[in-house]
């Protein structure tokens, strides 16, 4: 367990702010200080604003189509309407073996209404195995930062990776080929490849209980075993869900998944709350984390 501390992209823009403001209003006039966090977006967070079933902004789509896409298969762009709050950090996420982005789209507005910008990927296969998946991911998220219609509204320095089953697997590749992210969030995550030691990627991995598919003795304990003790990480296990758990609305996993991202993509101790100790319900099997500080 260790304190993060800001980071220099925070800092610089602190110092900017601390500037401006005092070209603004000249030396000895009384001005209110400067936010903490120039990434925090939104109101302070409640458990209950983390439980329904949108967050505080409205949320506007536009879809990828195959043929512009470039090294994954297209798909789905969910972000914030508003200009107001300038730029968002910036989510990517895969569907398993098999599945369209649909199987689990309900993830797209439902992080997006929290401030950020979600890509949903269509993989150039439905067969495509985790390392691929991992690739495309990345060039999802260069698709979204460099020639998107939104991405004027991302900070291309805070982006992240989702996924579920071999998506999942997807994202730990990801994060692994990628340490600059500042966020990965596998669901029921499916690898052959069972040791992470190299990951310093703060990670998220969400499994099910009774999943006989990517069961978590098998994948997400030892995953999450194997991401070494120096790097910020959680477990949650959702008591009695199966390999399935992504495929329909889960209020849990929504949850710690905004929690994990705000706290790591925004750099929002706001939400250190819901990450550590973390989450206690009936509907929660396990939780282990490495307690971020602060």
């Amino acid at each position: 367990m260790h304190q993060r501390t800001v980071p220099g992209r925070a800092r610089r823009a602190l110092l900017t702010a601390a500037a401006t403001v005092a070209l603004v209003v000249g030396p000895g006039a009384a001005v209110a200080q400067a936010a903490d966090n120039p990434y925090e977006r939104g109101p302070a967070p409640t458990l209950s604003a983390l439980q329904a079933s949108r967050g505080p902004y409205a949320v506007s789509q536009t879809s990828v189509s195959r043929l512009s896409a470039t090294g994954f298969g297209g798909g789905e762009i969910y972000y914030p309407t508003t200009t107001a709050d300038g730029t968002f950090g910036a989510i990517a996420i895969s569907p398993g073996f098999t599945a369209y982005w649909s199987s689990i789209s309900w993830l797209g507005p439902r992080l997006a209404s929290h401030g950020f910008v979600v890509i949903g990927i269509e993989t150039n296969t439905t067969a495509d195995q985790p390392a691929s998946r991992g690739t495309q991911l990345l060039a999802a998220l260069d698709y979204l930062t460099q020639r998107s219609s939104v991405r004027s509204r991302i900070d291309a320095s805070r982006l992240a990776v989702a996924g579920h089953s071999m998506g999942g697997g997807g994202s730990l590749e990801a994060a692994s080929d990628r340490p600059s992210l500042q966020a990965a969030v596998p669901l029921a995550p499916w690898n052959t490849d069972k040791s992470w030691s190299e990951l310093r990627v703060p990670t998220l991995i969400v499994g099910g209980e009774s999943d006989t598919i990517a069961a978590v003795s098998s994948h997400s304990i030892p995953f999450y075993n194997s991401i070494p003790a120096s790097a910020e990480k959680s477990y949650l296990e959702l008591n009695n869900a199966s390999h399935f758990f992504p495929q329909s609305t889960n209020t849990p996993t929504a949850v710690q998944m905004v929690s994990w991202l705000k706290r790591f993509v925004d750099d929002d101790t706001r939400y250190t709350q819901f990450i550590c100790p973390g989450p206690s319900s009936t509907s929660i099997s396990d939780y282990r984390s490495s307690c971020p500080i602060g």
